[in-house]
């Protein structure tokens, strides 16, 4: 059977027919598309950059109801509900992300990442914890260990979190010697709190060797030894901290004193705490001077006074020589004046967190506030400014 040409004629126009037909079917499905589903979105969109939370959660309700498979919307979704301290509804989120077979790696990890988060923003730390754990060999193992480490930190689990910060800088993440210094430091409290001061030692000495320059282990081992009645390596310890920490001698100056004045080593202490005096004064300093020289304690008042306009107004010091010189004066005055200077001075007598500016009226190593660790200058208040 011979071709005939003029089938040609018939089948041309319904093949244009047919293409124009399928054009234009695929044009209006685009634009309904673009008109119906993005329209939610860039509306949640627009209230969040607005800070309108409540009403940018119902737009991304709303979109994720018309479209849901699209993942972006459920992480915005759940970020949002978190932030707002819906926690609940953002766990149902990121939990119903995992449930899904057709669920990319990427978007795994990255929901069981949310997830964790949301189990540590409602205070579940051991469903945090077990959420973070399964996070290792991931893109975000490192984000996992530093949460693990604010966890264990939180829940006072000292040895875990030294193991967790050894992996941090192990991997490079940067050097977390002081931090483990300060857990071991924890660790040898506990110790000694229950009995076991030889156990507290050995760990002291561990934080000293992590971290040299830390004053920490210093201070407590010197702290220890002294109530331990070995006064002699006491005050070896504070002639140590002295030489690696100097500014963080303010701390045990008046313990330094008393140990000297045990030992009779008055007057190598005393020149000691002069020369350090002379180039850093302060006012543990001074008291600690006091104690082993009470005759030389007003002209030290005075010049230290004299000197403010150079460091810093001392209304401490102008209470201690007001102690000095109040029996001149008729004794129904004394009382109410030093009243007076001692409810001025008390706010200035604390101390500060250099990260929150939180205030305390005992030194912190690790701040209340903002539970940032070594974040408050050995000096009080009144000698910061």
């Amino acid at each position: 059977m011979e071709f005939d040409p003029r089938w040609l004629l018939f089948v041309l126009p319904v093949a244009f027919a047919l293409g124009w037909l399928a054009s234009k079917l695929d044009a209006r499905q685009w634009k309904r598309e673009q008109r119906e589903s993005p329209k939610p979105y860039f509306k949640g969109l627009n209230l969040l950059l607005n800070e309108q939370q409540d009403k940018a959660i119902d737009a991304f309700i709303e979109a994720v109801q018309n479209d849901p498979d699209t993942t972006e919307l459920h992480f915005a979704l759940g970020s949002l509900f978190r932030r707002r301290g819906e926690t609940e509804r953002a766990v149902r989120v990121h939990e119903h992300l995992l449930r899904r077979a057709d669920l990319s790696k990427p978007d795994r990890e990255r929901a069981q990442h949310e997830l964790a988060q949301d189990f540590f923003k409602a205070g579940l730390f051991d469903r945090a914890e077990a959420a973070y754990s399964e996070l290792r060999g991931t893109a975000f193992e490192r984000e996992a260990r530093l949460a693990l480490l604010s966890l264990f930190e939180r829940s006072r689990d000292w040895a875990r979190a030294a193991e967790v910060a050894a992996e941090l800088e192990a991997a490079g993440t940067g050097s977390f010697a002081q931090r483990i210094a300060h857990y071991l430091c924890e660790q040898a409290l506990v110790a000694q709190s229950q009995g076991h001061p030889d156990l507290a030692q050995s760990l002291l000495h561990q934080a000293q060797k992590r971290a040299p320059e830390a004053a920490r282990a210093y201070v407590l081992l010197g702290q220890l030894l002294a109530q331990g009645g070995d006064a002699p390596a006491a005050f070896e310890q504070f002639n140590r901290l002295l030489s690696t920490n100097p500014p963080a001698f303010n701390l045990v100056a008046m313990d330094y004193a008393q140990l000297a004045q045990g030992l009779q080593r008055q007057a190598a202490a005393l020149q000691t705490l002069s020369a350090r005096y002379e180039q850093a004064p302060s006012m543990p300093l001074l008291r600690a001077l006091e104690l082993l020289d009470p005759a030389g304690h007003r002209s030290r008042l005075v010049r230290h006074l004299k000197a403010a306009p150079a460091l810093s107004p001392s209304l401490s010091a102008a209470t201690e020589l007001f102690k000095l010189e109040a029996p001149a004066l008729p004794a129904d005055e004394q009382a109410p004046l030093l009243q007076t200077l001692e409810h001025a001075c008390r706010p200035l007598r604390r101390y500060r967190c250099a990260a929150c500016g939180f205030e305390a009226a005992h030194y912190f190593w690790q701040c209340p506030g903002c539970l940032s660790w070594d974040s408050y200058p050995p000096t009080s208040v009144e000698e910061l400014a």
